[in-house]
């Protein structure tokens, strides 16, 4: 569980350009998701060995000066609701305006870090100028460059101390957790309402973890686990306009904090863009994935409907495309306990290991059938392979020139492993290593 830090200021300070830095330095290791609403405000950065998740809120403003000020608001808001810490950024050229007294006023209520960021200073001369910031009542200011991104440091510095302990989870706590995520009224709520159902007497409610994902233990049918609840919790009536934002925000808390996530798709809306940013979103950060397509009953249907419809999802999430497809109905409870079980047989696959010498007599005598083809005259030898120790699957090769590897090959490889083990809904990443 990583920390989540939100970058909040009025639009054209270099929100951006500063949250595109901070991400950057990671992009080999860990590409930003890319699509999450428009671009990119979405990424996972690190500073000393300390990993958060950052989010830019300045991409989901749109409309004209006047439609801006409220926006600002509900999104200093919403980012106080649901961040660890807040980065306010302002912009030295510009002075204070009234929007960043505005924001001020807002977060000097809050009992969370904030950092005062002066962005733009990328001159002695403009040190002098970044001082007014202090009359906005936030304590310290950080003057920064986004651009060449001098000042970053100290700033950095000082956010990671900031940034509360993740405790670990307890190991007795072991149990799997579920995140029902999707679109605002795909019907998340209706799904946990039909699981929990007028039985409430066996569900305990432990107090939300995350101070919003409410945490719901449940057990029937010979199952237990963690129902991660992120559907109606305080949903403020000022943030009905920015569901978008809102949702997403959500999804990226509950998705971080889950094993399994239970995907809720609209079948009357399809399996739009903001479907698939949340379905990217979890298969980034290598969760186990079941896609629910709900109101199912709502569909005109003939012979070929469900097909139609799975294999237009399917195309949408080429190339991870061995994912469960469930169709339900939480309104006539149709298949909601094969949406749980394929769920609980999702989290099994995911922690799932193979013997390496059962892993090398299966994956040496393919490998050996269709090599790696020769790159530039070189000849790549596979020698040993082996699954790493991690929470997730993970494999590595060993091999003579791992740099001649390519994609469509590391792809070979793994729909071979799909084939013989059964690691449907669960993302696999395979490495090529020097020996």
């Amino acid at each position: 569980m990583s920390n989540i830090v939100a970058i909040v200021g009025r639009p054209n300070v270099g929100k951006s350009t500063f949250f595109n830095r901070l991400i950057q330095k990671r992009e080999a290791i860990v590409d930003a998701v890319s699509g999450v609403t428009r671009d990119r405000h979405y990424g996972k950065s690190d500073w000393n060995g300390k990993e958060f998740s950052l989010i830019d809120t300045g991409g989901y403003v749109v409309g004209s000066d006047d439609i801006f000020e409220a926006e600002i608001d509900r999104q200093v808001e919403l980012a106080i609701e649901e961040a660890d810490a807040i980065m306010f950024m302002v912009d030295v050229e510009s002075g204070i305006t009234g929007m960043d007294e505005e924001v001020a006023n807002l977060l000097r209520r809050v009992n969370k870090p904030v950092f005062l960021v002066v962005n733009k200073v990328d001159a002695a001369n403009r040190l002098h100028d970044a001082a007014e910031f202090y009359s906005l009542g936030l304590g310290e200011y950080y003057p920064i460059s986004g651009i060449n991104g001098s000042g970053s440091g100290e700033l950095l510095d000082a956010l990671v101390a900031a940034l509360p302990e993740k405790e670990e989870e307890d190991e007795e706590d072991e149990l799997p957790r579920f995140a029902v995520v999707g679109r605002p009224n795909a019907g998340k709520s209706s799904l946990i309402n039909a699981l929990i159902g007028e039985d409430r007497y066996i569900v305990t409610d432990i107090a939300g973890t995350t101070r919003d994902a409410i945490d719901t233990k449940y057990n029937r049918f010979g199952f237990d686990f963690n129902l991660v609840d992120t559907a109606g919790i305080r949903r403020k009536a000022k943030v009905k306009e920015n569901l978008e934002f809102y949702s997403v925000m959500r999804s990226i808390r509950a998705i971080e904090h889950s094993d399994v996530c239970l995907l809720v798709v609209d079948a009357t809306r399809g399996f739009d863009g903001q479907v698939q940013n949340i379905f990217w979103l979890a298969e980034k950060n290598s969760k186990g994935i079941v896609i629910l397509v709900n109101k199912w009953d709502l569909v005109e249907k003939d012979t070929q409907t469900t097909k139609a419809f799975e294999k237009h999802i399917r195309e949408q999430i080429a190339p991870f495309t061995d994912v469960p497809i469930v169709f339900i109905s939480t309104v006539t409870k149709q298949r909601i306990f094969k949406a749980i079980e394929t769920a609980v047989d999702v989290f099994k696959s995911r922690s799932r290991k193979i013997q390496t010498s059962k892993f090398n007599d299966l994956m040496l005598p393919i490998i050996e059938h269709t090599p790696p083809p020769a790159y530039k005259g070189k000849f790549v030898k596979i020698k040993y392979c082996m699954q790493l120790p991690t929470k997730t699957p993970q494999f590595v090769f060993f091999c003579n020139l791992p740099q001649y590897i390519r994609d469509p090959y590391k792809r070979f490889i793994e729909n071979k492993l799909r084939e013989h083990f059964d690691f449907s809904g669960v993302p696999i990443k395979v490495y090529f290593r020097k020996k």
